[in-house]
């Protein structure tokens, strides 16, 4: 009689989740960076994404983290180490994720997280969406709110091009969201504040000081609640908040790379029976 082995497995996964309103374009350069490793890169739609923004009616965070935890459950049977990487609301999905599944055999990164919706560029009513979503009539649903200059990005000629991406109605990015969608985000970001300290992974934080959306205070807050001696900030001075494909573009995927131990020269190493 043949032996019974286990299974085996891969060495090293990396589970990217994008953000709000996007596709795995909003990972640009670290997409293509990790890619590049030869490293098993695996990405996800989130519910109500890849079509058109009228499908993001009726999701909820629950929809998103649910989508994150089970492609998370189906990929760590797979391999040794499985390193999760989000950016904008992807950063608060892997986040709290990593919260729920007890992620331990891998490392986290939160790409300019919005724990704090408190950039340059947010009016100074913003606050007033909360009053807002508690109006009759599904008053949040039918509210829009549209993309807009600088749609994220410092870099000029970049900016030009996404304008007219914009303007061919390209997929890579919905060109506005309705406002019940930032009521999910804003459930996301309370519940992603609570039990940091939960977190062992060892945890990179990148994120811009001219960010538009969400300021520094974000990436602190993080750190601080995580712990300084599991979690650090990278802190970048030269792009806004879409920093993967921004000016530093080449800069994150080199510190991303860096955090999960990979390189552009990394070499297959052997398998061995899943645990």
């Amino acid at each position: 009689m043949l032996p019974i082995t286990a299974p085996a497995c891969a060495p090293v996964g990396v589970l990217l989740v994008h953000g709000l309103g996007g596709t795995e374009f909003d990972l640009g350069a670290v997409y293509k960076a990790l890619r590049q490793t030869g490293v098993d890169t695996h990405t996800l739609t989130l519910p109500g994404h890849g079509l058109q923004p009228e499908d993001l009616l009726g999701i909820t965070a629950e929809d998103w983290v649910e989508a994150v935890s089970a492609t998370y459950r189906e990929l760590l049977p797979r391999y040794r180490t499985l390193h999760l990487v989000g950016m904008c609301l992807g950063a608060l999905l892997v986040i709290e994720v990593a919260k729920r599944e007890h992620h331990h055999n891998g490392n986290l990164v939160a790409l300019a997280p919005p724990v704090f919706i408190d950039g340059w560029s947010m009016p100074w009513y913003r606050a007033l969406r909360h009053l807002v979503y508690r109006l009759p009539g599904g008053l949040a649903n039918r509210m829009r709110v549209v993309e807009a200059e600088p749609f994220g990005v410092k870099n000029a000629r970049i900016r030009r091009m996404v304008c007219q991406q914009f303007a061919q109605n390209h997929p890579f990015h919905y060109g506005w969201i309705p406002l019940s969608c930032i009521r999910q985000v804003d459930r996301l970001r309370g519940w992603v504040k609570r039990s940091l300290a939960d977190i062992r992974s060892p945890t990179l934080i990148i994120h811009s000081r001219e960010d538009e959306l969400t300021s520094l205070r974000s990436a602190e807050l993080l750190v601080r609640r995580i712990g300084a001696q599991t979690a650090r900030i990278d802190v970048l001075e030269n792009s806004y908040h879409m920093i993967c494909v921004d000016n530093d573009r080449h800069l994150v995927a080199r510190k991303v790379l860096a955090h999960l131990g990979l390189g552009l020269a990394a070499q297959p190493v052997a398998e061995q029976a899943c645990a």
